[in-house]
Formats: C-alpha cells, structure tokens, sequence
C-alpha cells in the first residue's frame, strides 16, 4: 500500500486556484501569498540552451562506441553538476506523449465538481487537489493536482482512476509503461556512469520498483511575484520525469549554485531530475536537485511528472562501491517505506526530509 499518514489532519479551507481564477481573476487570497524571503523573483536568469545538460538517448543506446562514451561523460557532468538534464530522442512515440497530454488537460477542464469525484485525502498524495498540507495556516501552491499510483498495483486505489475524460485509464496504462522502460534504460546509464560494473544493478536493488504519476494544473495568476506554483523541494524518489505541455509558460526552476535557474523545455525532449534515492544509493556523489514552479500572469502550465522509486520493502544506503575513506558513508541504511511515509507526511521545504537518511556527523569533546 501506498503510505499515509498515521495521525488526524486539518487542512482547512482550501480555494480550487482555477475556479479563483474563474470568479476572482485579480484576488489573491491570503493563503497564496507567499513571505517575502519566499517570493520569486520573476528576472531570475535563464541559461542559454547550451548551459542545460541535454542528453541524447538514441547516442547512448547506439553502437557507436565513441558517441556512446561522450554521453556518458555528459550524464555523469549531468548529475554531478546539476542533478537534472534533458533527454532527447527517448524512443517514446509522439502519439503517446501527445495523448497523455490530451487526457490530462482534458481532466482539469472538466466542471469542478466532475474532480471533486476523486478527492485528496488530507495527507495522501493521491487524487485530486493539493498535496502535503498538513495545517490550516499553511501557505499554499498555486496549483491544482491529480495524482495516482501507478505500479505496483497494490499501490493503486481505483476508486481515485476517473471515467473522464474517455480513455484516461488506457491512455495513462501506455504512457506508463513507456515512461517505465525509459527510468530502467537511464538507471542502467546512470549505472555505467558511476563505473559501476553492473549495468543493471538498480533494478535488481529496486525489486518491484513503484512508479506515480502527478498532472499539475497551474492558471495564469493576476501577481505571479506573490505567489508559488510548487514549494521547493527535491524528489524522493530514484529518477523523476518531467512531461512539460506544449505551448505552457516556462514554469520549472532549480537550484543551482545558491541561484534559482528557469528551465526552458526543449520540444520533444522530458526533464529527468535525480531523486533522493540515488543520492543516499550514491553517497552523495550523485545529488537530487531541489526545484520548484513559478507561475505566469497570462499563460497556464501543464505538467505531467512520474515518480519512479524501489519497493517499499527494500532497505538502502550507500553502495559499498561508492564509499572509502576520502568519501565516508554519509547516509544511514533504511527501510524505503520508512523513508516514502516520512516524505509524503511532511510538508515541502527544500531538502529537509533528506535529513531522515543523514548519519549525524561527529563532535568532538
């Protein structure tokens, strides 16, 4: 089962932001407004195209040994460097991304009462609504979101699968298993790159590997410098993907170097961001990126993002490969449940719930 909270939650009131935006285009509630230390600075420097890791897949999985060498060196940079890249030429056929698209945006201009059929629980992470809110006074994302479960079933609640749009469920099956197959070929890339000998190594860790996927709704916003679309956070999981839809304001950020950097989504390419699992399985070599989403004050964004991760029974730490006495362990062994059920029962500030898997550092007398 997917983890939940154990303890009763109030989330109080909490406004649908496209609904606000329908009947109140110009208010802000005060929920939204973010404090001053929080609030975006809309000229935050964008990198020229040649600054974002770009990788591309068809180099890697080709014969050409020598190109395949270059990728690998940039994936390593990648990850080293950034925590995220793009990925181009992933085999995933333009159809399926084009229909997941389709359904997506579909869902989130059906009536609000239609979504309201799949609720979010208070403290579940999926459904329709918004995620970790654990009180009343909590500021809140300028985003609606409709999240499920995906593999392994038992992670599934049906209850929460909509009948509309028509072929949602289909369509979400097929672009699943796609999005499934390219995290086993990155993860195995990711492998060589860490000069691991076993290309397949994560996969025999993972076991039966749990995949989520979330569609996030972001509306224009009348004072996109108040407010957030998505808190910063990094991901818990091993690799995210990142499906940015076509025509949408450019909305991701990360941190680089103390400095938030707006990504511009190359056409046809997925953002992948390494999570805070292959950063603990690293030993930090390799580290999650935290990242958030800003908002526009003419144009909606859509995302559709897939959460890839181990079974929740399976216990990690830092390989031995990955630890020696110039890179001590950094990171305690834990159980994935353990650390998925802390995750997803805190609220999103940075990198904070990666202290549950740091090894305390020693002081001296």
């Amino acid at each position: 089962m997917a983890p939940v909270p154990s303890f009763p939650i109030k989330v109080g009131h909490i406004d649908d932001v496209q609904e606000l935006r329908k009947t109140e285009p110009t208010q802000i509630p005060q929920r939204f407004v973010r404090d001053m230390s929080e609030r975006p600075k809309l000229a935050a420097m964008v990198p020229s195209p040649n600054d974002i890791p770009i990788i591309d897949l068809s180099k890697l999985v080709g014969s050409d040994r020598d190109e395949q060498g270059r990728q690998i060196v940039q994936l390593k940079t990648a990850c080293e460097e950034w925590g995220f890249f793009q990925v181009v030429n992933h085999g995933i056929d333009s159809s399926v991304v084009e229909n997941i698209e389709e359904v997506a945006k579909d869902f989130f201009m059906l009536p609000l009462e239609e979504k309201q059929k799949y609720p979010m629980a208070p403290g579940t992470v999926q459904g329709y609504g918004q995620a970790f809110v654990f009180s009343e006074n909590q500021k809140l994302d300028w985003c609606n979101m409709f999240a499920l479960g995906v593999e392994p079933p038992c992670i599934r609640n049906p209850e929460l699968w909509p009948s509309k749009p028509a072929h949602f469920g289909e369509t979400l099956e097929v672009y699943s298993r796609e999005i499934r197959q390219l995290c086993k070929n990155l993860l195995r890339y990711i492998a060589v790159s860490l000069g691991l000998k076993k290309g397949d190594v994560f996969e025999e860790m993972f076991g039966e590997a749990v995949q989520a996927v979330r569609m996030n709704y972001y509306p224009s916003c009348s004072r996109p410098d108040l407010v957030l679309g998505l808190s910063p956070h990094s991901d818990g999981s091993a690799i995210t993907v990142l499906q940015q839809g076509k025509g949408s304001s450019v909305g991701l950020q990360i941190l680089k170097e103390g400095k938030w950097v707006s990504v511009q989504p190359i056409p046809n390419a997925l953002v992948i961001n390494i999570g805070d699992t292959i950063e603990v399985l690293t030993n930090g070599r390799y580290k999650s990126v935290e990242h958030r989403a800003v908002t526009h004050k003419e144009k909606d964004r859509l995302s559709i993002v897939t959460f890839y991760a181990p079974s929740y029974e399976v216990e990690l730490g830092p390989m031995a490969e990955l630890v020696d006495k110039k890179n001590p362990c950094r990171y305690k062994r834990y159980n994935h449940g353990d650390y998925s059920k802390h995750y997803v029962t805190n609220k999103l500030q940075g990198k904070r719930t990666l202290e549950f898997a740091k090894i305390e550092p020693e002081t001296s007398a």
